[in-house]
C-alpha cells in the first residue's frame, strides 16, 4: 500500500470514529518487516522473515479514554472494529486528564532530513544477508584452537508509521536498521567455557563496522575472560568502557519519567535544579541527529522533537513529562521518552585514563543485577580487569558492585573522549571513584 493510501485510510478511520461519536481520536497505522539469518559453526541455524501491519486507535469521548488495535485493515472489518471501540469507551470511567496534545506543541517541528531509511535496503538480497552472517564466523577459522563454538548473525528491520490526530496532527516516519553479531565460546581451564561476543547496530548498512573487525573483537573479548578470578573485596575506582556504560546509565531514565514522579516511585523526585551528579556529567537528549538510532521528528504525543538538557554540569535540568502525566502533575510537557542520549565527552582517551590509574577495576561486562528506581539502590554483577599501576593484570569475574545511584553519580570523576556511536546512548568511557566491589 502506497504512502498516500496509508494516509487516506488513517483519515477515513478518523472520520468514521467521529461519525460514531468519538470527540477526539488518534489513529496510527504501522507496517514493519524483519529478516534474520543466523549461523552456528559454519551452518545455517535460522533464517526467518516476519512482517506485520496494524492500525491502532485512541478514542476520547465525554472524558472517557480507550485504546484499541487490529491487524485487519479491510474497511469492512475496520467499520465494525471502530464501532465496537467507540461503544466500549462509553462504559469506562471518566479520566479528566485524558485528551489530545495542545496543538501548539506540534509547532516548530524540524524540517531536517534525519536520513533514517537506507535506500540500499530495497535491493538487499537473501544471498547478501547469508554472506554477511557467514563471513562473520569464517574470520575465526584457525584463529584459536580453544574455540568450541561460533555463532554469528545478521538482521535488518524496516518500518513505516503514519499518525493522524483529530486536532490537526499528521506524522510520517520511515526507518531502517541493521545488526550484526558474533559470539564465541572457548575451552578454559577445567570445565570453564567462557563466552562473549560483539554486537553492532546502525541505521544504514554502510555504517556497520567490517565483519572482520566484529569477529576479531568478539574473539579478543572472549579470550580476555580466560583465567577470570574474583579479587578481594575493596572500595576502589571503577572504569566502565564506553560500549557498556549505557547499561549503567539507562537505569536513570525510568526515575526521570513523569509516571515515576507522579506515582512517587523516583529517587529523583524534587531534585530539579539540584546537584545530583558531579560536574563531570552533562547529558543532553538530542532527537535531531542524522542517522541516529533514537532520532525522531516527534514523539508519541506528537510533540515536536527538540534538543533538551537533562543534566548540566551535574545539575538536573529536566524530567521526561508526557502529556498525560504532565496534566496530572500540573507541569508543562517536555517529551515522554528518551531519544538520542548524548553524554558530553571529556578530553582523555580510555587508554590514558587506565594508564593513570594506580588501582581499580575496568568493567567490560555486566552480569545481571538490579536497581531500585524508588530508592536509587543497586547491586550489579561485573566482569572485566583488575588494573594495577596503569596495567591490566588480572581478568576478573563474578564480582558485584553495590551502592546508591545518588552516591555513584557524585563520584563520577572523569568522562572519556570516546562516545560509542552504535547505540542511541552515546556514552564515553566513565571513571568513578570509591565504588564498593565485593568478591572473595
Amino acid at each position: 500500500m502506497a504512502k498516500g493510501k496509508w494516509l487516506e485510510l488513517a483519515y477515513w478511520a478518523q472520520k468514521k470514529a467521529q461519525s460514531l461519536g468519538a470527540e477526539e481520536s488518534s489513529i496510527s497505522i504501522n507496517q514493519s518487516r524483519r529478516v534474520e539469518v543466523d549461523y552456528r559453526d559454519e551452518k545455517i541455524e535460522k533464517m526467518k522473515e516476519s512482517g506485520q501491519q496494524g492500525l491502532s486507535i485512541e478514542i476520547i469521548t465525554k472524558g472517557r479514554y480507550s485504546s484499541h488495535s487490529t491487524n485487519d485493515l479491510r474497511k469492512e472489518s475496520l467499520e465494525k472494529f471502530i464501532q465496537n471501540a467507540v461503544d466500549l469507551t462509553r462504559y469506562l470511567e471518566v479520566d479528566e486528564y485524558r485528551g489530545l496534545t495542545d496543538p501548539t506543541l506540534y509547532e516548530g517541528q524540524s524540517d531536517a532530513d534525519l536520513d533514517l531509511f537506507d535506500p540500499e535496503y530495497d535491493i538487499l538480497t537473501t544471498e547478501t544477508r547469508k554472506e554477511v552472517a557467514m563471513k562473520l564466523g569464517a574470520h575465526l577459522l584457525g584463529q584459536d584452537d580453544r574455540i568450541i563454538s561460533v555463532a554469528s548473525g545478521f538482521s535488518d528491520n524496516s518500518g513505516e508509521s503514519y499518525v493522524v490526530k483529530s486536532n490537526g496532527f499528521e506524522g510520517i516516519r520511515k526507518a531502517t536498521s541493521f545488526s550484526q553479531y558474533l559470539e564465541v565460546s572457548l575451552q578454559g581451564e577445567g570445565d570453564r567455557k567462557p563466552q562473549s561476543g560483539r554486537w553492532y547496530r546502525a541505521r544504514h548498512l554502510a555504517d556497520l563496522p567490517s565483519t572482520k573487525q566484529t569477529a576479531m573483537e568478539a574473539l579478543e573479548r572472549t579470550q580476555a575472560q580466560l583465567g577470570q578470578e574474583k579479587v578481594e573485596s575493596a572500595v576502589m575506582p571503577m572504569v566502565v568502557e564506553n560500549s557498556n556504560a549505557a547499561r549503567l546509565l539507562y537505569r536513570l531514565f525510568q526515575p526521570l519519567s513523569g509516571a515515576s514522579i507522579q506515582q512517587k516511585n523516583s529517587f529523583l523526585d524534587g531534585k530539579k535544579e539540584q546537584q545530583i551528579a558531579s560536574k563531570a556529567l552533562t547529558i543532553t537528549d538530542n532527537p535531531i541527529i542524522v542517522r541516529g538510532l533514537g532520532s525522531r521528528l516527534y514523539d508519541g504525543d506528537g510533540i515536536a522533537a527538540k534538543e533538551m538538557p537533562v543534566i548540566q554540569d551535574g545539575v538536573l535540568k529536566n524530567y521526561y513529562i508526557d502529556v498525560y502525566y504532565g496534566r496530572k502533575l500540573g507541569w508543562a510537557p517536555t517529551t515522554g521518552y528518551a531519544s538520542n542520549i548524548i553524554i558530553q565527552p571529556g578530553k582523555r582517551s580510555a587508554k590514558t585514563i587506565e594508564k593513570n590509574l594506580d588501582q581499580g577495576i575496568l568493567v567490560t561486562n555486566w552480569l545481571g543485577g538490579n536497581a531500585n528506581g524508588t530508592t536509587g539502590d543497586f547491586s550489579l554483577g561485573v566482569a572485566g580487569w583488575l588494573i594495577e599501576n596503569g596495567q591490566r593484570t588480572q581478568p576478573i569475574g563474578e564480582m558485584n558492585i553495590s551502592g546508591n545511584y545518588s552516591d555513584l553519580l557524585m563520584n563520577l570523576k572523569e568522562v572519556g573522549n570516546d562516545p560509542y556511536p552504535y547505540s542511541s546512548f552515546r556514552t564515553p568511557t566513565l571513571l568513578f571513584n570509591d565504588v564498593s566491589f565485593s568478591g572473595t
